[in-house]
């Protein structure tokens, strides 16, 4: 996305956040990681209840920034297993995993330093 502003990042972070939401993704988090990686200044994370469900996600995401927003990933894995899906893009990433493979990987666990941000969802 390379973001001009802070207030556009947060404009970003937003919008995949209430794509996720359009479709009903399950216990959204934002990573906010500027003090404390130079990877990325956001991870995304979400968890879909199926593979089908954990593809939706995704597609909602990308098809929703392509088309509206003039926006493409610099790079996407995960759509050969659909376990975890990874949406790079660059300022904000990305993660759609299904149940098991969250648990597994624990990435709030593992970057617990990051301000921790969680969303509701009212459904």
């Amino acid at each position: 996305m390379n973001v001009d502003s802070a207030q556009d990042l947060e404009k970003n972070v937003n919008r995949i956040t209430e794509l996720i939401k359009n479709k009903k993704g399950e216990d959204i988090i934002v990573l906010d990681l500027r003090n404390v990686s130079n990877i990325t200044d956001f991870f995304i994370i979400t968890t879909g209840t199926s593979t089908v469900h954990v593809k939706a996600i995704a597609d909602e995401i990308t098809e929703k920034l392509k088309n509206e927003d003039s926006v493409k990933p610099w790079h996407i894995e995960g759509y050969a297993a659909l376990k975890w899906i990874l949406l790079d893009y660059v300022d904000i990433v990305v993660h759609v995993f299904d149940k098991e493979t969250r648990l597994c990987y624990s990435l709030e666990k593992l970057w617990k330093d990051a301000g921790l941000k969680e969303i509701e969802t009212n459904y």
